[in-house]
């Protein structure tokens, strides 16, 4: 595993002139990936060129890594991310978080299209998330540990740095953003749930439900590596609201959203030292 990250690592600084270190990295979940819109692009690599990358299959995933300049800081930014239920091992799943922080990025952004369960939120809604619940059937730390990453153990008790926490939500009231903040509920996929597995998740303490996110937060708090995590509320999974939800219904919600969610990690990430 070190030496694929290694040599994935030294192609992409080759590839970037070893000219481009980026401070932060960003991951754009599914219908999200129009924020690279308002990068001032430097550099844009496809997956497939990677060494040891895996390769984008969902459809609204483009499969780009792009380096460039996001109000003023440089970041590195996935274009499309991967999932457990594309068939993935959870090494490959975070494989790119890693590539990051050897990278030398300091922070992680991360975004997912999600499914409300808090009666309160509506559909394209940012929440920012608080804390999560782990629901995959397995994490990126099980097995031998990668002692070069970080330790055996690691303290999940602030998975979702705190002071980036209040400094989102305080930009989210000065720019009168629609943000809410709660628990995200990370579960296997493909399939949306059950009308039952929506009541389960909701007692058991979640605000939002989706399909990625922890496996990269897993990895990234490994490595200490500070994490930020926003969700778009992109269908309502609260009983009343429930309907048949379809893809299409899915990118219509987040395209709707995105532009709170790109100003939101746009004017946090200025604010970092």
């Amino acid at each position: 595993m070190i030496q694929a990250l290694q040599e994935a690592t030294a192609y992409i600084k080759e590839q970037i002139n070893h000219q481009y270190e980026p401070e932060f990295g960003i991951i754009l979940g599914t219908g999200l990936g129009a924020l690279v819109k308002d990068l001032e692009i430097r550099h844009s690599l496809n997956y497939s060129d990677i060494p040891h990358f895996p390769v984008s299959t969902v459809e609204s995933h483009s499969g780009k890594l792009i380096f460039g300049d996001l109000g003023g800081r440089r970041v590195v930014v996935m274009q499309g991310r991967f999932h457990y239920y594309e068939g993935y091992t959870m090494e490959q799943v975070v494989f790119p978080v890693r590539v990051m922080k050897l990278l030398g990025v300091k922070r992680l952004f991360v975004s997912n299209a999600a499914g409300g369960l808090n009666p309160e939120f509506n559909t394209s809604d940012l929440m920012v998330i608080t804390d999560h619940i782990n629901l995959q059937p397995t994490n990126p730390l099980i097995g031998k540990n990668i002692d070069e990453l970080g330790p055996r153990f690691p303290d999940m008790s602030e998975p979702y740095e705190d002071r980036m926490i209040q400094q989102a939500l305080d930009l989210s009231d000065h720019f009168k953003l629609n943000v809410k903040s709660g628990v995200y509920v990370s579960v296997p996929g493909p399939m949306l749930e059950t009308k039952a597995e929506y009541k389960y998740l909701a007692a058991i303490g979640a605000d939002a439900v989706g399909m990625s996110t922890v496996p990269e937060v897993i990895a990234a708090v490994h490595m200490n590596l500070p994490c930020f995590a926003v969700s778009v509320i992109t269908d309502l999974c609260v009983p009343g609201k429930i309907k048949k939800v379809k893809l299409q219904d899915i990118l219509e919600a987040a395209a709707q959203a995105e532009p709170n969610m790109t100003l939101l990690i746009k004017e946090l990430i200025k604010l970092q030292e």
